[in-house]
């Protein structure tokens, strides 16, 4: 028989943002057993994940990243869904051999789409043949959505990503999973709350600017940490990765375009990435950035280029990439890995003029790149809210509309993640009965944690 669970994710929590902003996770942290994570590379949202499911490295699993290059399609793609991409048994395959009545509810953690797990809820807009982009979520079973979104209006999606995020997004997966749990009892709930992620990334470490989302956050994980104690479920709080102050944007992407390694196609008067015309390019994900070679003899001249340039800490070859466990097909020729307050931007156009039409929006499955950018709107725009109020008039009258209001400054960002930080304060940590105090774990024993806790 194994004791019902609940993990809750805090993204981007880690023990230094724990103090007078966070008084629950303070006492909590006085109260429970606590370990520092040390992470595995890339430290992004899909990766890590994953290999808490999993517990493997991304050689095993395959989700290198929260995209990469796909060589069948020649094509970039970030934040897919389906779980078939994660490759081998996940938790709860493996949970439900030791008791076949176990199971699972996945609220919003990712590769949510087509998985084994009982009940689930992801993010899912709908696209329509005018332009818009209407909120919605995907749900197993499919009535779940309909239930939830009765219950508690449509999924914010807006407030999910994008320059409008606010609290309401993660009110709205923690609700969803009050109300889940209450209709189904699922013995493992997997619940994701993003709230801090935003604020990090726009701000850094800077408390002045950032108490607010802190205490916010802090009030809803006692929320959901007392509604499910009450129902005698177990209670985990972990987090995938902490985000560190950064300064400097490094744009590989126009490196390699200098050198004439990377193609551009030009479309009506814009220039797009042609990855897979190109001799070398980069897929850039927050701090780490797989680079593809298409001749495999350029290898080495490619990899002298990129360890030249100023933010560049390391650049992986094959040696490498198997030592860090990301030797896997998916993952560039070579890796490179930002310096501490460095990070890597997709741009890859000399002329902002140039820049392609999805760069100015929020588009998260068209730009080649992770955009940290889209957190803010364009601060050159006069009467921006006059602005968006039009053009979201003319998407309701069926107008096709470009809602270009991101700045193409990466100078913005203050925070990003992605590789080991130097001091553990800036770790992930995980929150649990039964830890034993002292030496971080591996990413890759969190699985082992969850195991235990189900267990127990």
């Amino acid at each position: 028989m194994l004791e019902r669970t609940v993990v809750i994710d805090i993204v981007g929590m880690s023990q230094r943002l724990i103090g007078e902003n966070t008084p629950f996770l303070k006492k909590r942290l006085s109260q429970k057993p606590y370990n520092h994570i040390k992470p595995l590379v890339p430290a992004v949202t899909c990766t890590i994940q994953s290999t808490y499911l999993t517990g493997k490295p991304p050689a095993d699993h395959g989700i290198v990243g929260n995209g990469w290059y796909s060589q069948d399609e020649c094509e970039i793609k970030f934040w897919k869904q389906s779980n078939k991409l994660v490759q081998g048994p996940k938790i709860w395959d493996e949970l439900r051999k030791i008791d076949p009545a176990f199971t699972c509810a996945n609220m919003f953690w990712w590769y949510n789409m087509y998985s084994s797990v009982d009940y689930s809820v992801t993010p899912r807009p709908n696209y329509l043949a005018d332009g818009r982009k209407i909120p919605d979520a995907y749900s197993h079973p499919p009535q779940l959505r309909d239930q939830l979104q009765q219950e508690l209006g449509q999924f914010p999606l807006f407030e999910f990503w994008g320059p409008r995020t606010t609290i309401r997004s993660s009110k709205w997966i923690a609700d969803s999973s009050m109300i889940t749990e209450k209709k189904f009892k699922p013995t493992l709930s997997l619940v994701y709350l993003p709230h801090l992620d935003y604020c990090l990334q726009k701000y850094g470490q800077d408390v002045s600017r950032i108490k607010q989302d802190l205490l916010q956050i802090d009030a809803l994980v006692e929320d959901l940490v007392n509604f499910y104690e009450n129902r005698g479920v177990k209670v985990v709080l972990l987090s995938e990765y902490g985000i560190t102050n950064v300064n400097r944007p490094v744009a590989l992407n126009r490196v390699l375009r200098t050198k004439g390694w990377l193609q551009i196609r030009e479309e009506r008067g814009l220039e797009l990435l042609d990855a897979g015309a190109s001799k070398a390019f980069a897929v850039v994900d927050h701090q780490v950035a797989h680079v593809y070679v298409r001749d495999k003899e350029n290898i080495a001249s490619v990899k002298a280029l990129l360890e030249e340039q100023a933010g560049v800490a390391e650049v992986w070859g094959s040696e490498q990439k198997e030592l860090h466990r990301i030797d896997h097909s998916r993952s560039g020729d070579l890796m490179v890995i930002a310096e501490p307050e460095s990070w890597f931007t997709y741009y890859y156009w000399h002329d902002d003029k140039r820049a392609p039409d999805f760069a100015r929006t929020v588009e998260i499955h068209k730009k080649p790149g992770y955009d940290p950018v889209e957190l803010f709107t364009d601060p050159e725009i006069s009467w921006l809210t006059a602005r968006v109020g039009w053009k979201l008039l003319k998407k309701k009258l069926g107008f096709r509309v470009l809602m270009d209001i991101i700045p193409l400054d990466p100078t913005l960002i203050r925070g990003s993640h992605g590789v080991i930080p130097g001091d553990p304060l800036d770790w992930p940590i995980i929150v649990a009965d039964g830890l034993t105090p002292g030496d971080a774990l591996d990413a890759t024993d969190v699985y082992g944690v969850l195991m235990d806790q189900l267990r127990t």
